[in-house]
């Protein structure tokens, strides 16, 4: 017990025992509004240029949200791997292993932001031109996506930073710091853009800056910390061992990313064949569905550290609530929000466009995806538990599968029969409910293996 009591701080929380449900939520409720302010550092850059710089500039931004997705999230992945890593150890009180790991996860961190740098900036025209990005667009989101880039080491450190608080149960400084970053984000928005008349450059460098502030705050938070988790800069370094085990859990996390982003990246650019008013249109829904997704994977993240913690302490009863809890959990914030979007789309779409023909295609767009989005969200939470006990690949392949390779199809076999964008629309529930499926199924045969093994009941 010499770690956890040494490690022991008011942000912490006990995940091995104790009441389950309250803790979930705890946990959770922390997470969901820290995710939520991270996306309102898009959602103003896209409320601000859509209103003050047009709808040409609201599609640029818009339009290179998937293609931003597809380049980071193998990284961001990583950042899962460390998470996993840093909870399974804490919770078996492995001291050096937990050290080890952090110094090696932020180190991966420092040089995942350095080569994204490379990479977003100089393939931003090329890839974007892949995708059909209109002419009169693609200067625009060219510019967006190498400023943003420049960003990248923020990024990952507060990625990262985070995702090693989460593993210990602090879900709450990574929110204030998000807070307060946000603020910024937004008065930087509208003094650029407004006052300066920079349009998506102001937008992008809003987001730049705000980004370096929490990683600032989330690095000071580690480097002042007496726990064992402190992070001391000069021992920063790749432990090889470590590595390896981050890239075991991590790389196939951020491959599974990846796949959803390059699905995502053919359905836009499906959407950007309908013009530059659709894209705008898809955009602003695109980024309502963001708040649902959000909120739904921060129960996806819970489960991840919760069901880390206890296998660690092998607690493999608990481990069996935290699926069922989660579940019914993600199912609620699912619903509520998603219809919710849709009973308000109109007024939503209000805020990121008074162009008529614009809330038209974003409200066609809601209908469709946001309404079962608590698909999306039973889905993750499965991956969530497959993570939690070091299952990476299986459900990376599953997404493979059932998630990208799907929707390539339906892309080239249904939708173009019927090129609409409802028919592009529809493919987004359906591939969810096929890929949940497949994944309970693994998640059942894995716990199977863990009881023989360990000689428990499942």
């Amino acid at each position: 017990m010499e770690l956890r009591k040494k490690s022991k701080t008011a942000y912490e929380l006990d995940m091995c025992s104790g009441p389950l449900f309250s803790k979930l939520v705890v946990f959770a409720v922390p997470l969901m509004l820290s995710g939520i302010l991270q996306l309102l550092f898009n959602a103003a850059d896209i409320i601000v240029v859509g209103r003050y710089a047009g709808s040409e500039s609201l599609a640029a931004v818009g339009s290179t949200s998937s293609l931003i997705n597809l380049l980071v999230n193998v990284f961001i992945g990583l950042s899962v791997g460390a998470n996993v890593l840093v909870a399974q150890y804490f919770g078996a009180h492995r001291m050096k292993d937990l050290e080890e790991t952090v110094h090696t996860a932020m180190m991966l961190s420092v040089i995942g932001g350095v080569v994204l740098i490379a990479v977003g900036t100089l393939l931003a025209a090329p890839l974007l031109e892949l995708m059909g990005t209109p002419e009169d667009v693609l200067p625009l989101s060219v510019l967006y996506m190498q400023i943003f880039f420049v960003g990248m080491p923020a990024t990952l450190a507060y990625n990262f930073g985070s995702a090693i608080l989460r593993a210990v149960g602090d879900t709450r400084r990574p929110l204030y710091y998000l807070l307060l970053a946000g603020i910024v984000n937004v008065i930087l928005n509208l003094f650029f853009v407004i006052q300066l008349h920079m349009g998506v450059a102001g937008v992008a460098l809003a987001t730049v800056l705000s980004q370096c502030i929490s990683a600032a705050l989330i690095i000071r938070c580690l480097a002042v910390s007496d726990a064992p988790y402190r992070l001391r800069l000069r021992c920063l370094k790749l432990v090889k061992g470590k590595v390896a085990a981050i890239a075991r859990i991590g790389l196939p996390a951020g491959l599974q990313g990846a796949i959803f982003s390059i699905s995502n990246v053919l359905i836009q650019s499906s959407v950007n064949s309908f013009g530059s008013v659709a894209m705008a249109g898809n955009t602003a829904a695109s980024n309502i569905e963001g708040f649902v997704y959000t909120s739904m994977n921060a129960v996806y993240q819970t489960a991840l550290s919760f069901t880390s913690q206890n296998y660690g302490a092998k607690n493999f009863k608990r481990m069996t609530m935290i699926e069922w809890y989660c579940q019914g959990l993600v199912i609620l914030i699912g619903l509520v929000m998603g219809i919710g979007g849709v009973l308000l789309g109109t007024q939503l779409l209000g805020i990121y466009s008074s162009d008529a023909r614009v809330i038209e295609y974003g409200i066609n767009r809601l209908r469709l995806v946001c309404g079962p989005y608590f698909l999306c969200g039973m889905m993750e939470v499965m991956v969530g538990a497959l993570r939690g006990v070091g299952c990476s690949l299986l459900p990376m392949f599953v997404s493979l599968t059932g998630a990208c390779a799907f929707r390539v199809v339906w892309i080239f076999t249904v939708f173009s029969i019927s090129r609409t964008l409802p028919t592009l629309y529809i493919s987004y529930p359906v591939s969810w409910a096929i890929t949940f499926l497949a994944h309970t199924i693994c998640y059942v045969a894995v716990r199977r293996q863990i009881a023989r093994k360990e000689g428990v009941e499942g």
